[in-house]
């Protein structure tokens, strides 16, 4: 039983800041031109990068080289180190790169933008609603959780994210919140479940 949405991340589309590729556009205008052959790095198959990359580039039309690393430390050394052109990383990991000029970010996967990188445009602002993607982080309960059970939980996270040093420790951990209470927490999961169960669909078996 979903109760609560606390935080959702969305990831950032990041590359070298000697890139070619000053916006998202540049970027799929040289994949769709080079199908196959702009690589980028993730953690391994089917994870928190392998799958909201391959749902952007189905959405933009395009087609990228997926390699898969065994963590965030070698994806992110891939890319600096130009072993690969591109990868995405959660706002607050990409932020200290973007920051110091060592990246360029080109897309936020979400549908706003954020207070750590407002400047960064959303798959919304480009048309590309369909590779929504967050990390997120919710409540649940048992699916036969009493309906007062659930209510007094519900309650209760409804009045602890908005205590003043709740939101406090959450921003000193760069994590934004944005809650929602159980029914729309439910519409987001199950949105969130048919965007990813598609995507896996078609990036099918990898070998």
């Amino acid at each position: 039983m979903p109760l609560a949405l606390i935080v959702a991340d969305p990831l950032i589309v990041v590359v070298r800041s000697d890139s070619p590729w000053k916006t998202f556009e540049d970027f799929v205008a040289a994949a769709r031109q080079a199908p196959g052959t702009i690589a980028y790095s993730s953690s391994g198959s089917y994870g928190a990068i392998h799958v909201p990359v391959e749902m952007l580039a189905h959405a933009a039309g395009i087609k990228l080289k997926h390699v898969a690393y065994t963590g965030g430390g070698p994806m992110m050394t891939a890319l600096l180190g130009g072993h690969v052109q591109m990868t995405v990383f959660s706002p607050a990991v990409a932020a200290p790169q973007i920051k110091s000029g060592e990246l360029r970010p080109l897309l936020n996967t979400g549908a706003k933008r954020i207070a750590l990188l407002p400047e960064v445009r959303t798959v919304y602002d480009l048309g590309y609603q369909e590779a929504e993607f967050y990390l997120w982080c919710g409540l649940f309960g048992p699916a036969k959780l009493p309906g007062p059970i659930a209510d007094k939980i519900r309650a209760g996270v409804a009045q602890a994210v908005r205590d003043p040093e709740f939101l406090k420790h959450m921003q000193n951990a760069r994590l934004p919140v944005e809650y929602m209470d159980g029914p729309d927490f439910r519409k987001f999961w199950m949105a969130d479940a048919e965007r990813i169960e598609a995507a896996i669909k078609r990036i099918g078996k990898v070998e």
